[in-house]
């Protein structure tokens, strides 16, 4: 999974991504549902939770002013998240939470060497396509604007994480 970057309040305060905010309590809750977190739930580092064939990242590294990062701050970061998935060599599916994933997801890919489709992948909920050893999942974000608003529903976000599953080898 690859969101947009830590929260001010969550992840950055925590030391993990996800972890001590509302996000993370919708993202680890569906993580679980779907098998691959031990508990529905991640309030600090030293909670307990153990994740199984599942990875948690993001595209930007620091918790940008008013939650929104600039183009410049992901492309400053990207190659962190390149570096992520050099070294996570067995990734066959990445899901991404929001638009701004998914765009960091087709960066990374193009910088290293994977070919894109063309015409370029559009982010949409559910939305899919094929990155070099990659299949890449949209997902609108866990973020209060959309489950508060029912935009995203925890059935939705399950769908994406069940067809995800189904996909690897």
């Amino acid at each position: 999974m690859v969101g947009l970057a830590p929260a001010a309040h969550g992840g950055n305060r925590t030391g993990r991504i996800f972890t001590g905010d509302r996000s993370g309590d919708w993202l680890y809750a569906a993580l679980h549902r779907a098998g691959l977190a031990n508990q529905p739930h991640s309030t600090h580092v030293g909670d307990g939770l153990k994740l199984s064939d599942a990875y948690v990242s993001c595209i930007v590294r620091c918790a940008p002013p008013g939650n929104k990062p600039s183009p410049a701050e992901r492309d400053r970061c990207v190659p962190f998240f390149v570096r992520e998935l050099e070294l996570l060599g067995q990734v066959q599916a990445i899901v991404a939470l929001g638009g701004f994933g998914w765009d960091g997801v087709l960066r990374a890919a193009r910088h290293l060497g994977h070919t894109t489709p063309s015409p370029r992948p559009k982010f949409g909920h559910g939305a899919q396509a094929e990155l070099g050893p990659w299949r890449l999942f949209g997902s609108y974000h866990v973020s209060q604007q959309n489950t508060f608003t029912g935009r995203l529903t925890e059935a939705m976000l399950d769908e994406v994480f069940r067809a995800a599953r189904a996909s690897l080898r």
